[in-house]
């Protein structure tokens, strides 16, 4: 589809636009992808079909997916009339951008009667120009960690296969082998390429009921988990035993409890708690973070105690109404939410918001308030601009909103966060050490 891009040219990437917008993309019934030279492709931002210019685009990322949209009618700006029109003989197609970019406009399309739900992915609208894809994103982060063109599933396959024979009791390396070669998962997949961050996931059950969860969905949502949750939770020592050694010996480590294989860590953060000390007890090396919800509170100051150095907390909104729409949490509060922020900030580890971007709500006035007072009152020092994986519909019909806020663009809001905040990090992962270092803990 696209060309590999070397290292080097990941920082021009987001100026590799085209000199005109592309055409709109459609599938037919015979299987078939295709442009529509009648029609420029357009975005969905919340309710509303916008148009799109030359500037919004990029080159579909290597290790992207198209998909087509069952039951759903592709919509497009007709280049004769410049009226934007429903094309009501062919599906509408979108694209899963790879990890690394932040999309900044859903595809547009309308959903017909009885058409089914969409499964957990992002929808990104995407259009053809000159032979090549192009999507409305940017890329938030640098890293290449997750690049599709960084893996050899060859060696990935070695490397579980070596973990495997030097660990054979640990059932933490056997479910991350089946992570890996079943699913794979970039972060299972550098864990056995002895690389970067390694996950750690230890809960098989959860205190929020995310309309979007990829590891639980019950019948009546009607569609299917993109993964198994683990079942059964780690002992210390299966724990320990897997980080200390990849802490020891991989480049620019990162050990992270909380995986989208698992529920929440922190009800069993007893168990962490006690892995965190034994890793400690070996070794000083790299970063032990935590990807939670930051439900307990009293959770969160114990292990900062014993040494977790980075915490993320996931949010799809920083107002509680909406949060509460998404989450639906169980026995906590946005509230404690927030106090688990504020002890983290006290023990001045670093604070990552998994933020996760929904065009039309993410970049609403009344949103981006809520999201810079967080900015300043607790001192956050990294956004990951995360794509949310949900079907838009469901999203906006389950949360009641009602889109009254001025929209400002995901594009400008995250320019604007850049500008008035230079000490928060925009990216996408966890950093590592040298990110945290040369950044520094805001105190």
């Amino acid at each position: 589809m696209t060309e590999n891009y070397n290292v080097t040219e990941y920082k021009m990437i987001n100026k590799l636009h085209p000199n005109k917008i592309p055409y709109l993309l459609v599938y037919d019934d015979k299987g078939n992808i295709f442009e529509d030279k009648r029609y420029y492709a357009v975005g969905q931002t919340g309710n509303n079909t916008v148009e799109l210019t030359p500037n919004d685009f990029i080159e579909l990322p290597f290790g992207s997916d198209l998909f087509f949209l069952p039951g759903r009618n592709p919509i497009g700006k007709n280049i004769k009339t410049g009226e934007i029109e429903i094309i009501d003989d062919k599906l509408a197609v979108s694209a899963f951008v790879a990890p690394a970019y932040t999309v900044t406009h859903h595809a547009a399309w309308k959903t017909n009667e009885n058409a089914p739900r969409l499964p957990l992915f992002a929808y990104s609208a995407v259009g053809w120009l000159n032979n090549k894809f192009y999507v409305p994103a940017i890329r938030i982060e640098s890293d290449i960690r997750q690049d599709c063109d960084q893996f050899d599933q060859k060696k990935v396959i070695s490397g579980a296969k070596k973990m495997l024979k030097l660990k054979p009791e640990n059932r933490l390396v056997k479910h991350l082998s089946y992570c890996a070669l079943e699913y794979f998962c970039p972060a299972a997949r550098n864990y056995f390429l002895n690389r970067w961050e390694a996950p750690l996931p230890t809960s098989p059950t959860c205190n929020s009921q995310c309309l979007g969860c990829i590891s639980y969905q019950p019948k009546e949502h009607k569609i299917s988990s993109t993964q198994n949750r683990i079942t059964f939770v780690p002992t210390p020592q299966e724990i320990a035993e897997v980080a200390i050694e990849h802490l020891e010996t991989a480049p620019n480590p990162v050990v992270s409890f909380g995986q989208g294989c698992e529920g929440e860590p922190i009800l069993v953060w007893e168990t962490l708690r006690d892995a965190i000390i034994l890793i400690r007890k070996k070794t000083q090396k790299g970063i032990i973070n935590l990807n939670t919800n930051a439900s307990n509170p009293k959770a969160i100051d114990e292990m900062c105690k014993v040494g977790l150095q980075s915490v993320r907390v996931s949010l799809n909104s920083a107002r509680e109404n909406i949060y509460n729409a998404y989450y639906k949490p169980r026995n906590y509060t946005f509230s404690d939410v927030l106090e688990s922020v504020k002890i983290s900030r006290k023990h001045n580890i670093w604070i990552s918001l998994n933020y996760f971007v929904f065009p039309g709500i993410t970049d609403c006035e009344e949103e981006f308030n809520a999201l810079t007072k967080l900015l300043t009152s607790y001192k956050i020092n990294m956004i990951q601009w995360r794509n949310f994986n949900i079907d838009p519909e469901w999203y906006i019909k389950e949360t009641g909103y009602n889109f009254n806020s001025k929209q400002l663009g995901i594009k400008n809001i995250i320019e604007t966060i850049k500008l008035n905040y230079p000490i928060v990090y925009n990216g996408y992962f966890n950093p590592g050490k040298d990110v945290i270092d040369k950044f520094g803990i805001v105190k």
